[in-house]
């Protein structure tokens, strides 16, 4: 195979799984820490970027939530998405959902529409700039209670010409899907696309009540499922597509190395899954970093990074003209890679 960097770089793809107060890089976290007179509890980018040795999700939690204190104004949301954009257009993604947690900020007094038009702000321009399209998805945290819920799916309905999706995340432990069912179901009448975090920390069974008590049409993360054979066949059978981020998994010991990944395992059963970055400033790597590392640990060649984009797109929420032309140019990129691999002597 050609050089697994190279190949995965011209490669078009799209990125499902991605947090964007999770790209907020040490440097910029003190840009922004400066600029609005907010004190962060480290005392320099070196420091800060020590922190990021974490047991489990909950030791990322603490670092993650203690770093988006310095978010205050529209710009800081802006910036934020812009720097996003420049990194996965430069890792040749053609199309991006981006999950926020406005929890995260309002609950520290940041008003909704503060979070929002600065994100959106960055979308649009990053669709004009550099032709990536992208929709947005509102992440309830979990491990709040369904009251607050409620309140945030309340504040997302004035926006919702750029709020596409429903979302769940934060800490799995104690925190079943089923516990915001109700809200979930407000969410599907209002025409949000729900999707779920499961199956990461939690059982399989969290991965079985994200399908049938929120009706969730994608699960992210869905390591765990593999648990259940009865499972894996209702996911492949209803290809409910599973949103991987390898280097995500690492970094919080949900593998003990990249070897023992159940991505490949994964392919084979026939599921759709897809990789992803997932918080990238935390993790060590944003979509291409997650590719390479799973494609050089599992041995993957070139049909399954091929196999592995191509879930990318049919797994995303664009609408069909979108999606059927994302298709063909990933169709023509990996036919001209094999060709030009066939060229060689």
């Amino acid at each position: 195979m050609t050089d697994i960097a190279s190949f995965v770089a011209k490669l078009p793809k799209a990125e499902l799984h991605l947090h964007i107060e999770g790209t907020l890089e040490p440097e910029l976290a003190f840009a922004f820490a400066e600029r609005n007179d907010v004190p962060l509890p480290y005392r320099s980018v070196d420091e800060l970027r020590a922190a990021y040795r974490f047991a489990d999700l909950q030791a990322f939690l603490d670092v993650y939530y203690a770093c988006a204190g310095v978010l205050i104004e529209s710009r800081d949301f802006y910036d934020l998405t812009w720097a996003y954009l420049e990194r996965a257009h430069a890792d040749n993604v053609r199309h991006a959902e981006v999950f926020f947690d406005p929890q995260t900020h309002t609950g520290r007094g940041i008003d909704f529409a503060t979070v929002v038009e600065g994100i959106c702000a960055a979308l649009d321009d990053g669709r004009r700039e550099f032709g990536l399209s992208s929709r947005l998805i509102l992440c309830l945290l979990r491990h709040l209670d369904e009251s607050e819920a409620f309140d945030t799916l309340a504040a997302a309905m004035p926006y919702r010409d750029r709020i596409v999706g429903v979302g769940l995340d934060s800490g799995e432990r104690g925190n079943p899907p089923r516990k915001f069912e109700r809200v979930f179901e407000r969410a599907r009448e209002a025409g949000f696309v729900p999707v779920a975090h499961a199956g990461e920390e939690g059982p399989a069974e969290y991965v079985r009540e994200a399908l049938d008590s929120l009706e969730a049409v994608r699960i992210d993360h869905g390591n765990n499922a593999l648990e259940d054979p009865d499972l894996v066949a209702e996911l492949v059978r209803r290809r409910i597509p599973l949103t991987v981020c390898p280097l995500s998994n690492l970094k919080l010991c949900v593998v003990d190395d990249m070897a023992s990944h159940p991505l490949k395992r994964m392919l084979e059963l026939g599921l759709v899954v897809t990789v992803n970055s997932d918080d990238p400033a935390y993790f060590g790597g944003y979509v291409n970093d997650n590719y390479i590392a799973v494609a050089k640990a599992l041995g993957l060649g070139e049909a399954d990074i091929v196999k592995l984009a191509r879930n990318s797109i049919d797994a995303s929420l664009l609408d069909e003209a979108e999606r059927t032309r994302l298709l063909g140019e990933l169709a023509a990129a990996a036919t001209s890679l094999e060709r030009s691999e066939g060229s060689k002597p």
